[in-house]
C-alpha cells in the first residue's frame, strides 16, 4: 500500500479511502466487519463515513457498524484514520442539522457514541451552511480540538470560493482550518478542475474524490450490459444513453491496454494533482480487492492524453471559458 500526507498535514493516509456508505443498507454488519479487516490487511488505514449513513429511519447505523468493529479491539481503532461528517438533519426538530455551534456540539457527541471512540481524526462538514457565519463554525471546531474530540477539520461538496472563505476566516483566528475537501471527481465529472482543485492546492488541502467510478458507469458498464451482468434502468440508463459513445471509446481503450475499466478510472484519479485518496465504497470483499488492484496500474502520458480526448477536462478558471 502507498501512503501520502493528507494535504499539508503530517497525517499519513493510504492512497485509497474505504467508503462505508453501503454498510447497513446493502452490506450486513458481519460482512462489513470482514471488509474492514481485509482493508487493514492490505494496508488501507483511511476510513470515511457520515452520521446520516444508514439513511431514513436508520440514520447513524453505519457509524454503529464501525463502532462495533472497533469494539473488537486488536488495534482496529488505533490503526484507522477515522473520518466522519455532519450537516444532514438527524431529526425533525430545529438544530438537528447544519452547522450551528449547537448542532456541531450535539452531532460530535452522538457520532462519538455510535463510533465507540473518544476522538475523530477528521471531522468533515458534509455541505456548506450559508446561514451560519464562519466565526461561529470555527469557534465550535476550536473547542472540539481543544477537548481532544476531533483532530482535523475537513469539508465536502464545497465550491472553490467556500474553501477560500473558510481558510481566510481560520487564518484570522490563527487556526489550522480545513485540511481536506471531499468532492465528486471522476473522468465523467471533472468540474472541480475549474476552481475547487486549484483552491485545494493553493491552501494545502488534500482532495478526496467520491464516486470515482461515477455510479459504475466507468466500471465496464457496457460490457456488463452485453454479458447480462447489469441491467440498466432509470437514471443509470439515461446517463449511459447520453454518454454511450464516450463510455464505449473508454472501454475500448481499456481492452486495448488489457486493463479493467474501473482500474483505469482509479489510476487516473491517483495521477491527478492534489488528490490524496479516492473513496472506494465496496459492497463486497471482491469489490475491495478490485479497487486495491488499481494501485498497480500506471498510466503513461499517451494514455492520459487519450483519456483527455475521450473525457475533456477543464483548465483552471477563468482560462477555461475566457482567453
Amino acid at each position: 500500500m502507498e501512503f501520502t500526507h493528507l494535504g499539508r498535514t503530517g497525517l499519513s493516509v493510504s492512497r485509497l479511502c474505504l467508503g462505508t456508505m453501503n454498510f447497513g443498507p446493502h452490506t450486513t454488519e458481519p460482512d462489513a466487519h470482514v471488509i474492514m479487516d481485509a482493508a487493514h490487511e492490505v494496508g488501507v488505514n483511511f476510513f470515511d463515513t457520515a452520521n446520516v449513513y444508514g439513511w431514513g429511519e436508520n440514520k447513524g447505523r453505519t457509524e454503529e457498524i464501525l463502532g462495533s468493529w472497533f469494539a473488537q479491539g486488536g488495534g482496529r481503532r488505533e490503526k484507522t484514520v477515522l473520518a466522519t461528517k455532519l450537516y444532514g438533519d438527524m431529526g425533525e426538530w430545529p438544530n438537528e442539522g447544519k452547522l450551528s455551534a449547537l448542532n456541531i456540539r450535539r452531532a460530535v457527541e452522538a457520532s462519538l457514541k455510535r463510533l465507540n471512540t473518544d476522538y475523530i481524526d477528521l471531522y468533515q462538514m458534509h455541505h456548506v451552511d450559508r446561514a451560519t457565519p464562519w466565526e461561529e463554525i470555527w469557534q465550535a471546531m476550536e473547542v472540539l480540538v481543544a477537548q481532544g474530540k476531533i483532530i482535523y477539520v475537513g469539508s465536502s461538496n464545497f465550491a472553490g470560493w467556500h474553501l477560500a472563505q473558510a481558510q481566510e476566516s481560520a487564518r484570522a483566528r490563527n487556526f489550522l482550518g480545513l485540511v481536506s475537501e471531499q468532492s465528486i471527481y471522476n473522468l465523467l465529472e471533472r468540474t472541480v478542475e475549474l476552481e475547487v482543485a486549484p483552491a485545494a492546492q493553493h491552501y494545502g488541502l488534500g482532495l478526496i474524490p467520491w464516486s470515482p467510478l461515477h455510479g459504475g458507469l466507468l466500471g465496464g458498464v457496457l460490457r456488463k450490459e452485453r454479458e447480462g451482468l447489469r441491467r440498466l434502468e432509470g437514471r443509470a440508463a439515461e446517463a449511459v444513453a447520453a454518454k454511450r459513445e464516450q463510455i464505449q471509446a473508454y472501454e475500448d481503450l481499456a481492452a486495448e491496454l488489457g486493463q479493467e475499466p474501473g482500474d483505469i478510472a482509479l489510476a487516473w484519479l491517483l495521477s491527478r494533482p492534489a488528490v490524496t485518496a479516492p473513496i472506494v465504497g465496496p459492497r463486497t470483499l471482491d469489490q475491495l480487492h478490485a479497487a486495491v488492484r488499481a494501485l498497480d496500474v500506471t498510466l503513461d502520458q499517451k494514455t492520459l492524453d487519450r483519456l483527455d480526448e475521450i473525457f475533456p477536462g477543464h483548465r483552471t478558471a477563468p482560462e477555461d471559458y475566457a482567453w
